[in-house]
C-alpha cells in the first residue's frame, strides 16, 4: 500500500489471514475511521446489519459456519446493545471477534462528558461489561502497543473458542503502525501437557475397559473441534453406541450404524433414554447439563457412571486431568480405547415417523415438521429457534452431512433470524432452512431485509400460532401473547424497489408443498413461508419438557 499502514489496516489484515472472508458493522461516529480503514485494506467484505444486537446475532451464526467472526460497533450505544449476542457467543462456544470505536485517546483522563456515554467522564466501565463474557478484553491508548494487543485478543478468542474485546479510539484506527507477519503463530494450539494427557488416556482406557454397556453422549461444545470425523474415530474404535444431547443434533453421523438417537431425559429420541440410563460407563464429550437439557435437573448420568470430557479437562474416576485440549485426547483415545460394542450389538435405532395429514385440511405442527424434513439433504443447515423449532428439528431423522444450529445454552428469542443470515454468509454453498415462531421474529424482523439486500436465499418457515408458545407451555399468562401481524406481508416492504424475497402464506398442507416448490427455486434473495398453526398445535415432547421445566422454576426456597 502506497498510504501510511494504520491500526485499522493491522486489524483488517490480521481478520483475513484468520479466514475471515466477511465483517459485519453497524456504524457510528466512534467507529467511522475504522470502518473506512478497513474498507480501504480490504481483505474482508463489510456487511452491515440493521443494529448492533441483530449485527452480534449475525456475526455468532457465521461463527458457527466459518470458525470465527468479525463485528464492529460504535461506543456504548452500539456495544451494549449488542452484548446480549457477545453474551451468546460466550456461552455457545463462538469465536467473535468484538470490535469496538472508542472515545478520543485525548479525552481519557480528560475530565470531559462526552455523548454516548452514561454521563460521567469514567470511559473503562463498557470494557468492564465485556470482560465478563470474553475471554480477553484490550482497550488500545497507543498505535505502538495496538498489534500486540491485537494479536494477543484474536489469539486467545481462537484458542479458547470464545468471543473476545478489542476497543479502539477513534483517533487510533488511521494512525501509522507495523505490518503483521505471519499468521501462524496465531493459529497454532497450545502443546498439549503430554504426562497429563498419557494419563488421562491410561485413566479413560481403564474406564472403559471395567464396564461393560459403554455409552458415548456428545455434547454441543464439540463443535469446537471443527470436524465430526474424531468423534466417528472414537466410536468406530470402542464399537459402542452414540446418542448425542438437544443441543448436539447433528454433531454425529444419523446414517453412522452405532446412531442411537437424542438423549434428552423424558423427551428422548424412542429407546435413547434406557440405553444411556442403563449403561454402566457413559463417556460425555464437552456436555452442558443444564436445566433444559436435563428436563429440569431430572436426567443426568451419575458421576460414578460418566466419564466427563471438556474442552480443557477430563475428569474420570473422581480425578481430574488438565492441559490439553479435547481433540487432542479423542485423537489420542481413539489409538487406544478397547472395544465395548454391546451397546450397539443389542440395541437398533428407528427414526421417528412424523405423521402425515391430508393436503386439504389445515395445516398442522406435523405435517409442517414432515414436509421440512423431506427438503433436507446431506447440503442443509436447520437454524431452529428457541421454543418448539427445537423439538420439531431433534425429531427429525438427518442425512449425513445435514447440520442443525440451536442456541440452547443461552436461549435468548429472536438469535434465529440474524443466525442464519450469518450462517449463509459463511457457508453460502449449503442449503439454509430456518424455523422461528411468530413471538421470536418480532424482536429482530428487521435482518430479513438484510438476507434480500446481500440476495441470501434463507428459506424460512414461520410458525404464526400467535404467541410464545414454548412460554405457555412453561407457565402460561396473557404476557405471553402477542400482536399478530401479517408476516409473509412484510417481505414486499422490505423488498421495497430492487429485492427479490418471497413472502407466501401456508394454510394447508397443500399450499406448503406449492411454497417449497417456489422456494426452491427462488436462488436470489430469502424466501418466507408463513405456516398458520393453530396456538395449541404444538409437539408432545414440548409439553411433557414444558412441565418439568416449569416444576424445576417452581421449587421453593430450601430450609435452612
Amino acid at each position: 500500500m502506497t498510504k501510511p499502514y494504520t491500526v485499522g489496516h493491522y486489524l483488517s489484515e490480521r481478520l483475513g489471514q484468520i479466514g475471515l472472508k466477511d465483517h459485519f458493522a453497524v456504524a457510528g461516529d466512534f467507529n467511522l475511521v475504522l470502518l473506512d480503514q478497513l474498507l480501504e485494506e480490504g481483505s474482508t467484505k463489510q456487511l452491515y446489519s440493521c443494529n448492533e444486537l441483530n449485527c452480534g446475532y449475525t456475526a455468532e451464526g457465521y461463527a458457527r459456519a466459518n470458525g470465527a467472526a468479525a463485528m464492529i460497533v460504535t461506543f456504548n450505544v452500539g456495544a451494549l446493545s449488542a452484548i446480549n449476542a457477545i453474551g451468546s457467543a460466550y456461552a455457545e462456544s463462538l469465536p467473535v471477534i468484538f470490535v469496538s470505536g472508542g472515545p478520543n485517546t485525548n479525552d481519557q483522563g480528560s475530565g470531559h462528558i462526552l455523548h454516548h456515554t452514561i454521563g460521567n467522564s469514567n470511559y473503562g466501565y463498557q470494557a468492564e461489561m465485556f470482560r465478563q463474557v470474553t475471554c480477553a478484553t484490550e482497550v488500545i491508548l497507543s498505535a505502538e502497543n495496538a498489534p500486540a494487543q491485537i494479536d494477543h485478543a484474536i489469539r486467545t478468542a481462537l484458542r479458547m473458542r470464545k468471543p473476545c474485546y478489542i476497543e479502539i479510539p477513534c483517533n487510533l484506527a488511521s494512525a501509522e503502525c507495523v505490518r503483521p507477519g505471519p499468521v501462524g503463530t496465531l493459529l497454532a494450539e497450545t502443546t498439549p501437557d503430554k504426562v497429563s494427557l498419557d494419563a488421562a488416556v491410561k485413566a479413560a482406557c481403564t474406564f472403559i475397559e471395567t464396564r461393560k454397556n459403554v455409552v458415548i453422549l456428545v455434547g454441543s461444545r464439540v463443535r469446537t473441534l471443527g470436524s465430526l470425523e474424531p468423534i466417528v474415530a472414537l466410536a468406530d474404535r470402542i464399537g459402542c453406541a452414540v446418542t448425542v444431547m438437544s443441543a448436539a443434533k447433528s454433531f454425529f453421523p444419523e446414517d453412522h450404524k452405532a446412531f442411537r438417537g437424542v438423549y434428552w431425559g423424558e423427551v428422548s429420541s424412542p429407546g435413547a433414554q434406557e440405553l444411556v440410563e442403563k449403561a454402566d460407563g457413559v463417556i460425555c464429550l464437552a456436555p452442558i447439563f443444564n436445566d433444559y437439557a436435563t428436563v429440569g435437573w431430572q436426567s443426568k448420568p451419575p458421576a460414578s457412571q460418566a466419564l466427563i470430557a471438556d474442552l480443557a479437562e477430563v475428569t474420570v474416576d473422581g480425578k481430574s486431568f488438565a492441559g490439553f485440549h479435547l481433540g487432542a485426547f479423542i485423537a489420542a483415545l481413539s489409538e487406544k480405547a478397547p472395544s465395548r460394542p454391546a451397546t450397539v450389538e443389542n440395541t437398533t435405532y428407528t427414526p421417528v415417523k412424523i405423521p402425515e395429514t391430508a393436503p386439504t385440511v389445515p395445516l398442522t405442527n406435523d405435517e409442517m415438521a414432515r414436509q421440512i424434513n423431506a427438503m433436507i439433504d446431506g447440503n442443509t443447515t436447520i437454524t431452529a429457534e428457541t421454543g418448539d423449532s427445537w423439538f420439531n428439528a431433534v425429531r427429525m431423522h438427518l442425512p449425513g452431512g445435514a447440520r442443525v444450529e440451536t442456541e440452547m445454552q443461552w436461549g435468548s428469542i429472536g438469535w434465529s433470524v440474524p443466525a442464519a443470515l450469518g450462517n449463509a454468509i459463511g457457508s453460502p454453498d449449503r442449503q439454509h432452512i430456518l424455523m422461528v415462531g411468530d413471538g421470536s421474529f418480532q424482536l429482530t424482523a428487521q435482518e430479513v431485509a438484510q438476507m434480500i439486500r446481500y440476495e441470501v436465499p434463507v428459506i424460512v418457515f414461520l410458525v404464526n400460532n400467535r404467541g410464545y408458545v414454548i412460554e405457555i407451555k412453561i407457565h402460561d399468562g396473557p404476557y405471553n401473547y402477542i400482536k399478530n401481524w401479517d408476516y409473509a406481508g412484510l417481505i414486499k416492504a422490505f423488498n421495497a424497489e430492487d429485492g427479490h424475497g418471497l413472502g407466501l402464506h401456508a394454510r394447508t398442507g397443500a399450499e406448503l408443498a406449492d411454497a417449497i416448490a417456489k422456494a426452491k427455486t427462488n436462488k436470489k434473495g430469502p424466501t418466507f413461508i408463513e405456516c398458520h398453526i393453530a396456538t395449541e398445535d404444538c409437539t408432545d415432547t414440548l409439553v411433557q419438557w414444558g412441565k418439568k421445566v416449569a416444576k424445576a422454576n417452581s421449587r421453593p426456597p430450601q430450609k435452612n
